[in-house]
């Protein structure tokens, strides 16, 4: 089925906000300069959005969809897979990454759907530290194992966003290898 021209319109000023937000990063965002990246009237983002935190909203929805989605195809591979994934996901997605962890600009408890995905996410990264702990785990073990994961990932992605990586270590030949490298060695002795 066809998109509604609503629906298109609103992809439309979605995919504005998110290229500011990945060119400029989200703090520059407002809804007039969407409205003008977009080429639509200055109305049209308060109609689908209603405010700048629910264009946030709207982004960080659809960013832990993105990445839910890419964990579970990586899961039937392991952790590290899981954490390529993630890199991966925060490096070809950064107008979504850089907003979706940002409880400043949206807070995703606040927009049921936002907060669905994000939970889904996890629960995703929560369900493999089940699976490498074993059922001797207890759910506090299995936590700690899930943001051991997660700040693994985070931490790199950003690095490799925001460029300290590159300026102490130089451009990566192959960002592919150097991600499952260093996830490699982090994801050592994880049964420890």
């Amino acid at each position: 089925m066809a998109p509604t021209k609503s629906e298109a319109l609103r992809r439309v000023v979605l995919d504005a906000a998110l290229a500011i937000s990945s060119n400029t990063g989200p703090d520059a965002l407002s809804l007039r300069e969407v409205a003008r990246e977009a080429g639509v009237s200055h109305q049209a983002p308060y109609h689908h959005f209603g405010d700048r935190a629910g264009i946030f909203a709207a982004i960080a929805e659809e960013g832990f969809n993105k990445l839910a989605n890419s964990l579970e195809h990586s899961q039937e591979f392991g952790a590290i897979s899981m954490c390529e994934a993630y890199v991966h996901f925060a490096l070809q997605n950064k107008g979504h990454f850089r907003v979706m962890f940002r409880s400043d600009l949206c807070d995703v408890d606040n927009y049921p759907d936002a907060s669905f995905q994000a939970n889904r996410a996890f629960e995703i990264l929560l369900s493999e530290a089940r699976s490498i702990l074993g059922v001797d785990a207890t759910e506090d073990r299995a936590i700690l194992q899930a943001t051991f994961m997660w700040s693994v990932a985070h931490g790199l992605a950003t690095l490799l966003l925001d460029g300290p990586l590159e300026n102490k270590l130089g451009a990566q030949e192959d960002v592919g290898a150097f991600v499952r490298n260093v996830t490699q060695i982090a994801m050592t002795n994880v049964h420890a």
